[in-house]
């Protein structure tokens, strides 16, 4: 018999030492025959017989365990009744082979389970996680405080949207872009329209940014609360950001001024052959420019994208929480960059399906209608197509913040869990006993 240690089945009978007449179950096919005399010559590795031992009467049936595997037979699956346990895939002996870790041996009665699944007080389980769960995690919140959420996304949403309409209506100039659709405009009616749209995407696409980073602050609290399996109400949010808030704004500038400066730089060669040169290679090397700008800009933000949640929750300063978020981001870019962009391509399509609509009803109310919205493409907009528009983008945003914002703060958090254990600190602040270093990584 194969003395090699986790091959043994419990209750077998020994090839050696049992006599005629000895009880005991018929061995498996394959085995050495116990009835061989004893003046045979020993084979070589098997054990001295020994007349005087004697084994239970209580044995197994007979067909309940199989000899260990030849190279020309493949072992009968066991049987899966109480007290004998399963064999983990991949052979009987488990990782390592026989007599490795998970050995039957280690296993009667006890079956064959997975690592214990990670305590789960809030929103998130408390280990690593994956992309869905990040994005549940965030959907989760809204919906298990939605009154905190909401009341905090829907003010931000109104402030920005009014800023927004208020510098649509009496400052930018959007009746320039209708040259853009006109075949017979000049190369400087084109750049000028160009520059004109560009401004005012930009404007719009500032003030987001400002409502979109101060929603995460502010909803910060909320999701850290729900991390742990507590809710928190709008006034005490807004306790625990308050001393924070102008070194959010502080940050919010600084990172804004970054921006302008990137793309400056970019820019800065190609306006310069356009002033000395002109014509058409001034302005390539300028559309050139922005773009490696943009490049250059989206990977900074995307690096110190986590600055925000670990300047509300760490409470340092700004460039403590800048440094912060750089070594958090260190070497997981492109997941966090990928994650993001998944949360910002769902927020949008939510938002446009509740603005699309409002655009064309302020269309319709106005006084083209639709028709003429659609020909004048961007031309004059009147304070009723703002207004009734901007009603529908407060309701996008009041919906899309909560979940950019926590998908941000969830992935501050699964960073600090990936690279400090922070599920320990978690699992002691929400209360759970027992609680392990997170081994199901959630990719």
């Amino acid at each position: 018999m194969n003395d090699t240690p986790g091959w043994a089945s419990p209750g077998s009978a020994p090839s050696e030492g049992q006599g005629p007449g000895a009880s005991g179950p018929a061995g498996p096919a394959g085995r050495p025959d116990p009835q061989q005399p004893a003046d045979q010559p020993r084979q070589p590795g098997r054990a001295p017989q020994d007349p005087g031992v004697k084994w239970s009467k209580e044995q197994p049936p007979p067909g309940q365990w199989s000899a260990p595997a030849g190279p020309d037979r493949t072992p009968p699956p066991p049987p899966s009744g109480p007290g004998w346990g399963t064999p983990p895939p991949g052979g009987h002996g488990g990782p390592g082979g026989p007599g490795g870790p998970g050995a039957w041996g280690g296993n009667w009665g006890g079956g064959w389970g997975g690592p214990p699944p990670a305590a789960k007080p809030g929103v998130i389980p408390l280990r690593p996680l994956g992309v869905g769960e990040i994005l549940d995690g965030a959907v989760s919140t809204m919906r298990a405080h939605w009154r905190t959420v909401l009341g905090i996304s829907l003010t931000i949403a109104v402030l920005t949207e009014i800023v927004v309409v208020l510098l649509q209506g009496l400052a930018l100039d959007t009746s320039g872009t209708a040259v853009l659709d006109d075949p017979s405009a000049t190369l400087d009616e084109l750049t000028d329209a160009m520059g004109d749209a560009l401004l005012n995407s930009g404007v719009v696409l500032l003030i987001t940014l400002i409502g979109t980073v101060a929603a995460t602050a502010l909803l910060t609290t909320v999701t850290s609360r729900a991390v742990l399996g507590r809710s928190v109400t709008t006034g005490e949010a807004w306790r625990d950001a308050r001393p924070q808030i102008v070194k959010l704004f502080g940050l919010i500038c600084l990172l804004l001024l970054i921006t302008a400066g990137i793309m400056a730089v970019g820019a800065l060669p190609g306006f310069l052959v356009a002033l000395a040169a002109g014509g058409g290679a001034g302005i390539a090397l300028t559309v050139l420019g922005l773009i490696g700008a943009a490049v250059a800009t989206v990977w900074l933000m995307v690096r110190l994208s986590l600055a925000s949640p670990a300047l509300m929750l760490e409470k340092q300063g700004i460039r403590k929480a800048m440094s912060r978020s750089a070594r958090l981001v260190r070497g997981s870019w492109w997941r966090i960059f990928g994650i993001q962009l998944l949360a910002t391509i769902i927020a949008n399509v939510v938002a446009s399906i509740i603005v699309i609509p409002f655009t064309f009803l302020a269309a319709a109310v106005g006084g083209d209608g639709v028709s003429g919205f659609l020909n004048s493409a961007g031309g004059d907009m009147g304070w009723t197509f703002l207004i009734i528009s901007g009603i529908g983008s407060v309701i996008g945003a009041t919906i899309t913040f909560p979940i950019t914002a926590g998908v941000t703060v969830l992935l501050y958090v699964d960073q600090r869990i990936r690279r400090e254990a922070l599920d320990l600190e978690l699992a002691r602040a929400a209360g759970v006993r027992g609680h392990g270093p997170g081994t199901t990584p959630g990719g």
